[in-house]
């Protein structure tokens, strides 16, 4: 059985709001994260059909450069009245222009990102199927570990909840304020980092990953 080992993991993100919650989740393990950007790798094209296949390519690809374990997450927001849209296009969704296709220039495509512009788009779609349309709403994170030598272990975690309008919250990242989950009245931009990260499907994906690796 695989294991992770205390010592130096990548965290194959550039996304500072993700690497930033996956430290704080491995903090307690004697763990020691350091960044794709730290390290000054590049970003991979995200040309996956899901969510496991790009934190996949993305963990092989840093765990290749730096010969060192990588991890890497993919997630998204699954909006159910959009068949499950944006999904694993949510990052593209924030960007000026979320046709930009993936094999599109770095300074497009790794451009600054804008989730208020995002979750204005979700709300405009929604409006356009009318009052009645269902607001459900899950968010996803797949979690991939690669070590230097090829082998490999995949999670998944999810969170259900509803969407709101307009945005509630500054905390958290992305479509967080948004984003109200089951059973709770403020939205993940209003929750303290220790409440999200007790629930959030990222929570869910690392709770997966230390009962079988850590």
């Amino acid at each position: 059985m695989n294991r992770l080992l205390p010592g130096k993991l990548v965290i194959a993100s550039h996304n500072e709001g993700k690497v930033r919650e996956i430290r704080a989740l491995l903090g307690p393990y004697g763990i020691e994260p350091v960044s794709a950007a730290e390290l000054d790798l590049p970003e991979p094209d995200e040309i996956g059909v899901d969510f496991i296949e790009n934190a996949d390519l993305k963990a092989r690809q840093a765990a290749d450069l730096s010969g060192l374990p990588a991890l890497a997450d993919d997630s998204g927001l699954c909006v159910e009245a959009l068949g499950n849209r944006p999904g694993i296009f949510s990052a593209r969704w924030a960007l000026a222009d979320p046709r930009v296709p993936a094999e599109a220039g770095p300074g497009e495509v790794q451009g600054e990102r804008d989730f208020g512009l995002a979750m204005r788009r979700v709300q405009e779609q929604l409006e356009k199927l009318g009052p009645d349309a269902s607001r459900n709403a899950h968010f996803v994170c797949a979690l991939a570990i690669v070590w230097p030598d090829g082998r490999a272990e995949w999670f998944e975690g999810r969170v259900d909840g509803t969407l709101v309008w307009p945005p509630r919250g500054d905390k958290g990242f992305g479509y967080d304020p948004m984003f109200q989950p089951a059973g709770r009245d403020q939205t993940f931009g209003e929750m303290e980092p220790d409440e999200k990260h007790s629930i959030s499907h990222r929570a869910d994906a690392f709770a997966k990953l230390v009962e079988r690796l850590l």
